[in-house]
């Protein structure tokens, strides 16, 4: 647990930087980098997409050829070369275009060639470093724990949990301190603050070498799949040819159904831990160890073959939580802009609509101890369990959290249209407390806590250990799915729907009133709760890993 502390701290530091920037990014690149609004939008959506998928590019390297101790290293100084460009570009008028008066009828010169090549250069070296920190640092964390010690996989879950506390804190910081200093005074100082808290990261983190162990890497993980996966396919048409040969020879005696192995097969796998599911001898994967194959490259051993069986099951609970991650997207969009059309105020003070990421982060903050400390010693007593509630169960409440934020985001926006249209065109905001739209946020934060953190503790425990790095960063490429599939979504709704002279697409008009958001907001409930169905089928058909035995533990880590 000491050595889990420095990857905490070194969190919160990370996901500051990280937010201080993407939170408010829309606004450097149009106000200062005078790009139109919708392309400055779209920028930012590519950034934070691909810094995300990048996670699995780092998870991969950190199995394959290096550890997750280095990736972190060397993608924390990617980033903070990145950010040393932006910082010394936002300071220095000469690298940005002139300023834009929008008073005056000329066009503003949008930023262009040697200047616009530095800033996407800083931007996507940031979004390369916080790929590669994504895919990394929660599994050097997670690997400080023993595997065959109670004690130590609750202790655990208990990083998983504060992980997400960390990552909330940072982000707290970010859209508070940091974006006050971004608009009030100057962005060369917001990004000198995303600057300094990586540099400190890596101290940090540095400052706990002598107390890390990490994973050997044990190659390509990718390798491996794809070698199972022709092997079996390979043997496939083998055993086809060679059944239509025995049906023709009847006194040639019929193919087995069971796998048979060669002396130099069973030589292979002395070495290795018995099979995670040694019940589930037949199967597609099962012909990648029939025969002798076609090329020696071709061999795979049995615990090869149940380590992608297992991947394989990994594969369809992640794809059930990129709608939930959908509906994250689009509620921080727009929420934003119902909370514009409403009353902002609480007593005496103003608040900027721009700020309502506040409030998940903040239930996200309380939720994680409440939930470590209350919920889930209640849990063990009541199911006498390990862990109180199972991984799968705790992703699948959070899905059910993600149906009742759409379900209550719908019946907010038609109480808001209602005020709307007995209040009149009228100057002014709305009789109505923005504080409505908290309820929502509610919700999500809660599911973004049980799904985030219940996902990458689900990938760790379950996946191969020498595919766990590959198999966490899948939580962060499904929020990036989320984010790529809610742009799509949207136009396709209105494509779908303003279809014909008399339709008007829901999500376009004069003002947010003349939109039907309402609709929308029901068509994502409406997807969100068969996406949940769609995950118990999975979850249902899902078996748990067998606890590896504690010698090939040792055996994989230095």
């Amino acid at each position: 647990m000491r050595a889990a502390l420095f990857v905490l701290v070194v969190e919160v530091l990370e996901n500051l930087a990280f937010l201080a920037n993407a939170s408010n990014l829309v606004l450097y690149l149009s106000k200062y980098m005078n790009l139109p609004l919708s392309r400055s939008a779209n920028d930012v959506t590519n950034f934070m997409g691909t810094a995300f998928l990048l996670a699995l590019l780092g998870g991969f390297l950190s199995d394959a050829y290096f550890t997750s101790y280095y990736i972190y290293l060397m993608s924390a100084c990617i980033e903070l070369l990145g950010l040393i460009i932006l910082t010394f570009q936002a300071r220095a008028p000469y690298l940005k275009p002139e300023p834009c008066n929008k008073s005056k009828t000329t066009i503003c010169e949008e930023i262009h060639g040697g200047k616009a090549a530095m800033l996407f250069i800083g931007l996507y070296l940031v979004a390369f470093g916080i790929g590669g920190i994504k895919g990394s640092l929660p599994v050097v964390g997670a690997e400080q724990f023993d595997e065959d010690s109670p004690k130590r996989r609750k202790q655990r879950s208990t990083f998983f949990n504060y992980f997400v506390f960390c990552l909330s804190t940072g982000g707290l910081i970010a859209v508070t301190l940091v974006l006050w200093i971004e608009d009030n005074v100057g962005w060369q100082w917001g990004f000198g603050v995303s600057t300094i808290a990586i540099f400190l990261s890596i101290i940090i983190f540095s400052l706990g070498s002598c107390f890390y162990r990490c994973k050997i890497p044990q190659g390509s993980p990718l390798t491996t799949i794809f070698k199972v996966l022709l092997a079996a396919t390979l043997n496939v048409s083998k055993t086809e040819a060679k059944q239509m040969h025995t049906i023709t020879n009847p006194t040639q005696s019929p193919y087995p159904l069971l796998p048979t192995y060669t002396e130099e097969q069973q030589q292979t796998n002395d070495n290795e831990p018995e099979p995670s599911n040694p019940s589930k001898a037949h199967g597609f994967l099962n012909r990648a160890i029939e025969n002798k194959p076609a090329f020696n490259s071709l061999k795979c051993s049995v615990q090869e073959v149940e380590d992608v069986k297992v991947m394989l099951q990994i594969l369809p609970i992640f794809a059930c939580t990129i709608i939930l991650n959908c509906c994250l997207a689009q509620l921080s969009t727009f929420s934003v802009q119902q909370a514009a059309t409403m009353n902002t105020t609480i007593g005496s003070f103003v608040v900027p609509p721009a700020s309502l990421p506040v409030f998940p982060i903040i239930f996200m903050i309380i939720l994680a101890p409440l939930y470590n400390h209350i919920i889930i010693p209640l849990a063990r007593k009541v199911t006498k369990s390990e862990t109180g509630i199972s991984h799968l169960q705790r992703i699948g409440l959070g899905l059910c959290f993600s149906i009742l934020a759409m379900a209550i985001a719908a019946l907010v926006e038609v109480k808001r249209k209602k005020v709307a249209h007995n209040h009149g065109p009228g100057p002014g905001p709305l009789p109505i407390s923005f504080l409505w739209i908290a309820f929502q946020y509610l919700f999500l934060g809660s599911a973004d806590l049980f799904v985030l953190a219940g996902l990458m503790e689900f990938s760790f425990s379950e996946a191969p250990v020498k595919m766990r790095s590959l198999a966490t960063s899948f939580s962060w490429a499904s929020l990036a799915m989320g984010y790529y599939l809610s742009s799509v979504i949207v136009s396709v709704v209105n494509g779908l729907t303003g279809h014909g002279a008399h339709n008007h697409p829901w999500l376009s008009g004069e003002s947010l009133n003349h939109y039907k958001l309402e609709r929308f907001y029901w068509l994502m409930f409406g997807l969100s709760l068969l996406n949940f169905c769609n995950y118990l089928f999975w979850a249902k058909r899902y078996k748990y890993r067998v606890i590896m035995e504690c010698n090939w533990i040792i055996y994989m880590y230095s």
